[in-house]
């Protein structure tokens, strides 16, 4: 059912309600990475929900953590659901069965993709303020998020971040559907995932007990954490 570079956790396979929350899920995230030898690693948090998840796996295998910022492609009229996913370098993921079923030209397309980066680089402003992002060249990243439904954000950033020449790149999520992680494993050396589930109703939130949206201030204080104190 699952191929061999994704690991996960066998126990919690299609359960629900598996964490208490995104800093419990990161920690015990952690635990399946300490088994990985790391060399000159970084954690690359996917803002906002990726965040106190990315902390909590940069404070126990003590590496950095930065951002790594992508927004998805909202369908018009309907800004809940979308359509691709776009990073700060213009890299861009359609979901092009959606973008055919919707009907949407290239000049529509690009409309909106245009908007969704002034947003990344709003939020990159907001979120780093004038420090520098990380070097990336011939380092292991470790790009996290909360979880993944369709993973075309995950996709996004991928494909970005390669292009920073790394030496390696895992992805670790708490909570995944397995197509999803289909999409993301033959682009990346390993992906990491405790609760894989299948089926047609996936929600992210269905993996943790306590839930909410991540403000924009708690990230930055998260933030704050993990580039003032260790590592």
């Amino acid at each position: 059912m699952y191929p061999g570079d994704i690991i996960d956790e066998p126990s919690l396979r299609n359960r629900t309600q598996v964490f208490e929350d995104r800093l419990e899920a990161g920690r015990r995230l952690a635990h399946m990475l300490e088994k990985k030898p790391l060399k000159d690693a970084i954690v690359l948090a996917i803002p906002s929900g990726g965040v106190p998840v990315g902390l909590a796996i940069s404070q126990q295998l003590r590496v950095p953590l930065d951002v790594v910022v992508v927004r998805k492609v909202p369908i018009p009229d309907n800004p809940e659901a979308g359509f691709g996913a776009i990073a700060l370098d213009s890299t861009l993921v359609l979901n092009e069965p959606l973008v055919y079923q919707l009907g949407l030209d290239h000049e529509t397309i690009q409309t909106i993709a245009s908007a969704r980066l002034k947003e990344i680089r709003e939020r990159l402003e907001k979120f780093r303020g004038k420090r520098k992002p990380a070097d990336l060249n011939h380092r292991d990243l470790i790009i996290v998020d909360d979880g993944l439904a369709s993973g075309f954000t995950m996709l996004v950033a991928v494909r970005s971040l390669k292009k920073h020449n790394p030496a390696s790149i895992v992805v670790a999520v708490p909570t995944a559907h397995i197509e999803a992680l289909r999409r993301i494993s033959p682009e990346v050396d390993k992906v990491y995932c405790l609760n894989v589930r299948s089926g047609s109703l996936f929600a992210v939130a269905d993996a943790y007990a306590h839930w909410y949206d991540v403000s924009d201030e708690e990230v930055k204080e998260y933030l704050r954490k993990a580039w003032l104190g260790p590592p």
